[in-house]
């Protein structure tokens, strides 16, 4: 039986910013969205909310949108992934605290922000699905988090 990894990302906007986590991912300087693996016995927003402190510091947030759940194939090792995508929006852009050492600094930036960093010389996106998810972003096809259910 086939078992494709599971992530969580968050796409959070505020006053026009998506905030982005840098980090190293061999040897490229890279962007993701706050993200990582489900763990065993979380639900998938209980996981979410984990990453989402571990990578910035954000917490006592209540995630209300799930924009799209991403199947992909990792090109470099044939890793298959399950991506839940969810959207956080804030009122006010907040310092970001990093608890998680592979996170080099959050960074708020715009949409053509974005494009000119990932274009850069030795930078990129983490993977095809963080700038897909900002594109998705802009369709506003949101749906509601309660479309998950946990059953305990």
């Amino acid at each position: 039986m086939h078992k494709p990894n599971i992530t969580l990302a968050c796409v959070v906007h505020c006053q026009g910013k998506f905030l982005f986590v840098e980090e190293w991912d061999n040897g490229i300087l890279t962007l993701n969205q706050p993200a990582g693996h489900l763990e065993k016995d979380e639900s998938l927003l209980d996981g979410m909310l984990r990453e989402l402190w571990e990578e910035t510091g954000i917490k006592n947030v209540q995630i209300r949108h799930l924009l799209k759940i991403y199947q992909w194939r990792a090109p470099a090792d044939n890793t298959d992934f399950l991506r839940f995508t969810f959207v956080l929006e804030l009122e006010q852009c907040c310092a970001i605290t990093p608890h998680d050492s592979d996170i080099i600094r959050g960074l708020w930036l715009s949409r053509q922000e974005f494009q000119d960093y990932i274009r850069q010389p030795g930078q990129g996106a983490r993977s095809p699905l963080v700038i897909e998810s900002v594109e998705d972003y802009f369709k506003k096809q949101f749906y509601p988090s309660t479309l998950l259910h946990n059953f305990s």
